[in-house]
């Protein structure tokens, strides 16, 4: 294989590639909170919360393989473990089945922090002049602003 040369310098690809990491971490930790909740919701609105964390995790299962494939792209190899993602992740885990109002408040938090992961990985891309990069951490950031807004929503 050639050496990598796609205008980004090898230090900025790193930093970027390690901020993509966290990312990917952050998404994929959520990404299964999201499916635990979808099989384990009860409740008064266990069919309008079953779908919606459906379509949640369906948007971030393809999120991740985004994610990782652009850690891959700069040249960089993606984590693919829960080992990897327990330690670089910012969302922790949650112990047992919650009420259905404490997953969605769970979900609006995890949302939210993969918001704050993403602006740090922005400011790393635009430093290393990385505009791929800077457009798929936009593109996720105004997903999760939105998601977290919805499910906001369905708590007043």
């Amino acid at each position: 294989m050639t050496t990598i040369d796609i205008g980004i310098s090898e230090t900025n690809r790193l930093k970027i590639a390690e901020g993509l990491k966290a990312l990917l971490a952050d998404s994929y930790t959520l990404y299964l909170q999201t499916h635990n909740f979808h099989w384990n919701v009860t409740g008064p609105q266990f069919r309008e919360l079953h779908l919606m964390f459906e379509e949640q995790y369906t948007e971030l299962a393809t999120a991740v393989d985004d994610i990782a494939e652009r850690i891959r792209t700069l040249d960089v190899a993606a984590p693919g473990t829960y080992k990897e993602f327990v330690k670089l992740s910012s969302i922790k885990e949650v112990d047992g089945v919650p009420k259905a109002a404490e997953m969605v408040d769970l979900l609006t938090k995890g949302h939210e922090q993969v918001v704050k992961t993403s602006r740090d990985v922005l400011k790393l891309a635009q430093a290393g002049d990385d505009e791929s990069t800077a457009a798929l951490v936009s593109d996720r950031m105004r997903i999760h602003e939105k998601t977290s807004w919805m499910l906001r929503a369905t708590r007043k």
